[in-house]
């Protein structure tokens, strides 16, 4: 390192209103993208960047690039006093010029380059620097954000693709880019009639194996498929198909790269300093320190970044566990207690809070979704009655149980018929997505379709009776891509989904089956609209363990549209199985996934059943059913 000094600025301009300042050293300052990061602007007519960047345990900061030679010696920042802020003008620099921020601390010496925590695009891993560029983007997706509102209510329905873009598809051998990926992506998901797709974390991530969820770049979509404004077109382009986009953000743990946010400046700046609060043992990781006000600010304008300038519909939080739980993964002694000595992580929750808060507050027509294992009360409650005030939490308790339950031999099902209704006695304390997600294919675990027990005849029969039992119960749905048709082998990142299986029938067969799932959850207002109220569903049946056979009812708001959801988990046909219903009529049959169009053996009721005036079930009408073998029957009352 040399002991020079640093050539000093000629211009002194700044992004930063001492309001400014003071909001993001207090925590509260949303939009610090505007005002961190390079910028291109001009002073005294000349044209340049205005770099800015937080390190208040520097003793000095400079930038250096592609237009200096790399010379950390070239173009120092001047400190913005207490702030903690640098920033510094360079005349002569445009859109396209790499960077990093050359630190020296005021502590131990310590020497490094970073690359901006606030930009916008990198390089290209595995290289590390930061890119100069704007967001100018014309969007085209207005009739989208006019109508989303009522697309993301609690009433609609909402049924999301969840993909991986690297793997999706691969037509030769490489990932799609951004905008080649588009349209593919819009019409496939359109003509199964998904209404959303989330990306799994599409942040610039170093390690390409961590599926984006050791993220360093908390402002940039990753390079590797293109620049931010081709990542806007990919959203844009799905807005005007019809198709909502919500991202995987992770505000929970951080990586420990060199160029990244670890010891940014020579201290534990972004992380919490003591080890046991600030790393996470699963995941050799950081953890963010939720106590530090100008940490709130910096996520908290991620969270604003993405919603405002990539106009997502919302926000899927990882990890919401590690967050909360002061000893989540670890054993006695290896964790703080709080100040009144319990587990809870109070910072971290006051930092959920207000995440919700903001967000709803500036954008109320998204949804906020939080990946939450344990049995933490009200995630999805609003704030002024003690919630955390997210919009809707994912279902892992139904997913574990269903997934455990399917994996069972048929002849010993009855004995775990628990684990299908167990749900319900929790099913409406929360506002629920019941996902099969990436995280059910990966680490050894196999496929979906690898779990279903049986011949190959079974195993897509209970693959189909996995898919209707999720579509028929109360909640909103999400699928990973390559369940959707059967995928045979576990997800792996670094290879396309395996599109050549959709020549054999019962892999197009499965694929028709949820295509039709999704036509008939959108259609009836009974599948979707009182998804998380329990005026929306009756049990008909929830004790026939001997049978394995459930049944229930499905109700709208409309007192008429109600729609009958019968299952049988065995390869045994029920014939004459009589179901109680409340009214008599011609009850057509929707869907029954042994149609010989889905792979199955085309047992059922010739399009649908009249009811009798025969008692069942508490009913004063019942109706005598020939359930197929592994079989989901959907039927509306006319």
């Amino acid at each position: 390192m040399t002991n020079s000094v640093a050539t000093q600025p000629r211009y002194d301009i700044s992004f930063l209103s001492e309001q400014d300042r003071y909001l993001f050293n207090e925590g509260n300052h949303y939009r610090m993208y505007d005002k961190l990061g390079a910028h291109l602007t001009t002073a005294d007519g000349e044209p340049g960047l205005c770099f800015g960047v937080w390190a208040p345990n520097a003793r000095e900061v400079t930038v250096m690039g592609s237009f200096n030679d790399w010379n950390p010696r070239s173009h120092a920042l001047q400190s913005r006093g207490s702030s903690g802020i640098w920033e510094g003008f360079v005349p002569g620099v445009g859109k396209g010029a790499l960077y990093k921020f050359h630190i020296i601390s005021e502590h131990h010496g310590y020497v490094a380059d970073k690359a901006d925590p606030f930009g916008v695009y990198h390089e290209k891993p595995p290289r590390t620097a930061s890119v100069a560029w704007d967001l100018d983007y014309q969007w085209n997706d207005q009739d989208w954000m006019n109508q989303r509102h009522g697309r993301h209510s609690l009433h609609a329905p909402i049924s999301t693709y969840e993909v991986h873009i690297g793997s999706w598809m691969r037509p030769d051998g490489q990932p799609l880019s951004y905008s080649d990926m588009a349209p593919l992506l819009a019409d496939y998901v359109q003509r199964l009639g998904f209404t959303h797709v989330e990306f799994l974390p599409i942040m610039e991530h170093p390690f390409y194996g961590s599926w984006g969820y050791q993220t360093t770049g908390y402002f940039a979509p990753t390079s590797r498929y293109g620049t931010p404004q081709d990542f806007m077109y990919l959203i844009d382009y799905l807005h005007q198909r019809g198709i909502g986009v919500i991202l995987d953000w992770v505000p929970s743990h951080f990586p420990s790269d060199g160029h990244g946010l670890a010891y940014f400046d020579g201290t534990h700046l972004f992380e919490h300093a003591d080890w046991r609060k600030g790393f996470h043992p699963d995941w050799n990781t950081y953890i963010f320190n939720y106590g530090r006000n100008e940490v709130r600010s910096f996520l908290l304008s991620s969270a604003m970044f993405w919603l405002e300038k990539y106009h997502a519909d919302g926000l899927r939080v990882d990890a919401v566990a590690s967050m909360l739980y002061l000893d989540y993964s670890r054993r006695a002694g290896e964790w703080i207690p709080n100040q009144y000595g319990g587990r809870e992580n109070l910072e971290a929750i006051d930092f959920l809070r207000t995440f919700n808060t903001q967000a709803y507050k500036e954008h109320p027509d998204i949804q906020t979704i939080a990946e939450e294992s344990t049995a933490w009360p009200m995630v999805s409650r609003p704030i002024y009655v003690g919630g955390l005030g997210f919009g809707m939490k994912w279902d892992m308790g139904w997913m574990h149980d269903t997934l455990l339950y399917f994996s069972q031999n048929p002849i010993h099902r009855k004995y775990h018929h628990n684990q299908l209704t167990f749900r319900m006695l929790y099913g409406f304390t929360e506002n629920f997505v019941l996902p099969l997600s990436h995280d059910e294919v990966v680490h050894g675990k196999g496929s979906i379709l690898g779990k279903m027990p049986g011949d190959e005849w079974q195993r897509f029969a209970n693959l189909r009776l996995l898919y209707g039992y999720m579509f028929g119960q109360p909640g909103k749905k999400l699928l990973f891509m390559g369940n959707e048709f059967g995928q045979v082998r576990e997800w792996t990142h670094d290879a396309s989904l395996e599109w050549w299986v959709l020549q054999y029938p019962f892999h197009r067969g499965v694929q028709f089956w949820v295509e039709q799932l999704n036509r008939v959850y959108r259609e009836q207002p009974a599948l979707h609209e009182l998804d998380n109220d329990p005026a929306g569903f009756e049990w008909l049946d929830a004790n026939d363990g001997e049978n394995s056979v459930l049944s229930f009812l499905r109700k709208s708001k409309n007192e008429r549209e109600i729609m009958l959801v019968i299952y049988n988990f065995t390869p045994v046909p029920r014939l004459k199985y009589r179901v109680g219903v409340p009214s008599g009529g011609y009850w057509r049959e929707l869907l029954n996934s042994d149609a010989q169009d889905y792979g199955g053996s085309n047992l059922g009721n010739g399009g649908g059943a009249s009811a009798e005036h025969v008692t069942a079930h508490g009913r004063p009408y019942s109706l005598s059913l020939t359930l197929p073998p592994l079989g989901a029957l959907f039927l509306k009352r006319e």
